[in-house]
């Protein structure tokens, strides 16, 4: 690995998401620069199934498929390099080195990173979403095994708190979805519930229509209320790592939730412009972070929530195995 391969994965999240960026900057440095490897891979990965740079724009240069180009072709290629990056041939681009490099540094079940794959393989596909479930596995696939190799590349092991960092990436996706749907109705992509759609009198392939603005934040703000009840599941596992980490993961938290709320409280007004965190306002939910993950919390509700319904989380056959989870009083 060289240096110039980290610091190109140090850059990839800086631009492409100051909310991980910020978050990112309080872990120990050894789990920062393993982060922003996988995440540099991550956001290649998005981006060239989006036709996109650092998640904005036309990309269109670098062997990246502009917007309009072939994206099976775009898929094909990414999966390609992403297995020879998994296995033992030469690999060149700044990305799949990442991969390379934090897979066979943490022993990430490779399971996970194919995953990953088959949601882009989703969108490429043209996937319809009819119901929640159908929803949610999307974003299991895009976002909540990201969150699986985050904990990962932490130290956790055991099962339950695997799934709890899954959830996080779910609820991550699902406030992307709600943020995002006007955009991505526009692309061609719609990723709420078809069955909800209906049920407001929307149409599926004309949800982005301004005189529809009222009935579709009705149907956000019910995907919203999912997204909580994943976010509140989540703080179990966050509870569970140490408190160096468990700072970093709730600024994360903390922050993309807020996105949520936004999005909720602009009701009808929500996609006229795009909703951001300010940067004054991120350093005050990392320091509402801070104080969060200093004293236990109740686990009743986010107990609950994990075990009365949510989604079941896949992992490979045989389960993640291995050691424990990290606790209070650990090392990072």
């Amino acid at each position: 690995m060289t240096e110039s391969v980290l610091d190109a994965s140090r850059r990839s999240m800086a631009r492409g998401s100051r909310s991980f960026y910020y978050a990112a900057r309080l872990l120990p440095p050894a789990v920062r620069a393993s982060a922003q490897l996988l995440y540099a891979w991550c956001r290649h990965c998005d981006d060239t199934i989006d036709g996109q740079r650092l998640g904005h724009g036309n990309a269109g240069a670098n062997g990246e498929p502009a917007r309009g180009g072939d994206p099976r072709r775009a898929l094909a290629a990414l999966m390609s390099a992403t297995e020879a990056a998994l296995g033992d041939a030469p690999v060149s681009v700044a990305p799949f080195a990442a991969l390379r490099r934090v897979v066979r540094k943490h022993d990430i079940p490779t399971w996970y990173v194919r995953e990953h794959l088959r949601g882009f393989a989703m969108d490429v596909e043209g996937t319809r979403y009819e119901t929640l479930d159908d929803t949610v596995s999307y974003a299991f696939r895009v976002a909540g095994v990201v969150g699986v190799m985050m904990a990962w590349l932490m130290g956790v092991r055991d099962r339950d708190t695997l799934d709890r960092a899954a959830d996080l990436g779910i609820a991550f996706q699902l406030t992307n979805i709600a943020r995002d749907v006007v955009d991505d109705a526009r692309a061609g992509r719609v990723y709420l519930p078809e069955t909800w759609l209906r049920e407001e009198g929307l149409d599926a392939s004309r949800v982005d229509r301004p005189e529809d603005r009222e009935a579709l934040a009705r149907v956000v703000a019910r995907l919203l209320d999912h997204a909580d009840r994943y976010y509140r599941s989540a703080t179990v596992g966050i509870d569970r790592l140490h408190l160096q980490l468990a700072w970093s993961i709730e600024s994360a938290h903390l922050i993309y939730r807020d996105i949520g709320t936004e999005v909720r409280n602009r009701g009808a007004g929500a996609w006229d412009r795009r909703v951001v965190v300010p940067t004054a306002r991120k350093l005050a939910l990392m320091t509402a972070a801070a104080v969060a993950v200093m004293w236990p919390r109740s686990v009743g509700e986010a107990l609950d929530a994990r075990r009365g319904g949510l989604r079941p989380i896949p992992h490979p056959a045989g389960g993640p195995g291995g050691r424990g989870a990290r606790h209070r009083g650990g090392t990072a």
